[in-house]
């Protein structure tokens, strides 16, 4: 079960984290995977682990906000079965401490960057007869977090493409879903803690961790592995809908 032999899968934010993670895991399930992200050393180490164990991998440095890049590069890759948009930075702010150029760049990367992948690759899968694609929400689009203004709109923003995608193109075996984690332990939560709480980050990793109910963070290949299940064929019955993985935050945390 959940084999991706024969599969072509696009990963966008590759090289760290839940991209990473995934990638691992497509490829270590017979996909091959074709990486794109701008952080090229982490790239490169994520093919490497890759190749190293037998997988089939290839990487882009890649921008996803220009859109003629992306149609560049999706035509070269050819036929693509599975779209994984992973891609997406936070930003820390509320709505009147948010700067015009955060928001904007927020929503250029978050929102404008899926868009570019969508408006491409949706021609080359109906071409096909169908594929599968997943976008990166987060629990954010269901609760709003403090201080991530621009974030929770941003992933406010992938549940309605993801529905909108899934309704419009059903009828060409297309299916669309998302997946909205809570915290995970990735790089970006260690530079995090690094730059605003030095010398106190084991003890504010605990206390970001214990904000969740099942008392941790996940671990990125937690969230791959649900990632795997939603882009195989084993989900062909399942398009339209959005998966929290959040160890209970947003069910368990309402009074």
């Amino acid at each position: 079960m959940f084999k991706l032999t024969d599969k072509t899968a696009v990963i966008t934010g590759a090289a760290s984290g839940i991209g990473k993670a995934c990638a691992l895991v497509f490829a270590q399930q017979g996909a091959t995977v074709h990486l794109l992200d701008m952080n090229s050393l982490g790239l490169t180490e994520t093919v490497t682990e890759i190749t190293e164990s037998g997988g089939n991998a290839v990487q882009y440095i890649t921008d996803v906000t220009q859109q003629a890049e992306i149609k560049s590069l999706f035509k070269k890759i050819g036929k693509i079965d599975i779209l994984v948009n992973c891609a997406g930075i936070s930003n820390i702010g509320r709505a009147d401490t948010t700067s015009e150029e955060d928001f904007d760049h927020v929503f250029k990367v978050n929102v404008k960057g899926m868009y570019n992948c969508l408006h491409e690759v949706i021609p080359m899968m109906k071409e096909n007869n169908g594929g599968v694609i997943l976008n990166m929400a987060s629990i954010a689009a269901s609760l709003g977090l403090a201080d991530r203004f621009a974030y929770s709109m941003s992933k406010g923003a992938v549940l309605g493409m993801t529905l909108s995608v899934a309704k419009d193109y059903i009828n060409d075996g297309i299916r669309c879903n998302s997946i909205s984690p809570a915290r995970v332990h990735t790089p970006f939560v260690d530079n995090f803690l690094a730059k605003n709480y030095g010398g106190r980050e084991a003890e504010m990793f605990e206390k970001l961790s214990k904000t969740q109910p099942i008392g941790r963070m996940a671990q990125p290949v937690e969230i791959a592995n649900l990632m795997l299940y939603l882009c195989s064929d084993e989900a062909s019955f399942i398009t339209g809908c959005d998966y929290p993985i959040d160890g209970g935050s947003i069910k368990l945390n309402t009074p």
